[in-house]
């Protein structure tokens, strides 16, 4: 039996065009496997996964990295927050609020805040329903976490996060470039130069 091809992928990335590609084009079983973004070199690190879809950064000294798009950045609030009534926002709007997971880019709002419990996702969302706080995320994870009971909107002047596809430095092979020909959008026929 061969071995499965295990992509993770952080949650908002979407892997489906890529697999569906695959599973075409290829004999090897593809398997797709959701990982937590603080998690997502763990699989790659102990070989359990060959490939994962990532947010930047990741360690360039122990993967390889391909960018592949940037994510608009949104804060997610309740859905009778006042920042529903505009289109967008700039953080100087957020500077008040209770911020329930920490963003990637270190940015903390100037009112003093609570300690927080490490949450998940849908755990930080299901705190922004319930009105007592707001969560900066790519808007991909908004999308897909949405809920009646909430809303987003773009925040401007917060930098856009990146998805890219990443892989060890020690591993190269014939499936790996496969994949990264069919994310590139390499038919069957066309060469790798």
């Amino acid at each position: 039996m061969t071995t499965p091809f295990r992509v993770g992928f952080v949650t908002g990335a979407t892997p489906d065009k890529w697999a569906e590609t695959w599973r075409r084009r290829s004999r090897v079983p593809l398997e797709l496997v959701p990982v937590e973004e603080p998690e997502q070199e763990e699989g790659l690190r102990d070989g359990t996964l060959d490939m994962t879809l990532v947010r930047l950064p990741v360690d360039r000294d122990v993967l390889h990295c391909i960018p592949l798009y940037e994510e608009v950045p949104v804060v997610v609030v309740g859905h009778e927050h006042v920042v529903t009534a505009v289109d967008e926002v700039e953080l100087a709007d957020l500077a008040e609020e209770q911020l329930v997971r920490p963003h990637v880019s270190g940015w903390r709002p100037e009112a003093p805040q609570l300690a927080w419990p490490v949450m998940s996702l849908p755990e930080a969302v299901e705190t922004v329903a319930a009105g007592t706080g707001v969560l900066l995320a790519p808007m991909s994870v908004a999308r897909l976490l949405r809920r009646k009971d909430t809303a987003y909107r773009p925040v401007v002047d917060l930098p856009a996060t990146r998805v890219g596809l990443a892989w060890r430095l020690d591993r190269d092979d014939e499936r790996i470039q496969t994949f990264i020909g069919i994310v590139r959008g390499r038919t069957e026929r066309s060469s790798r130069g």
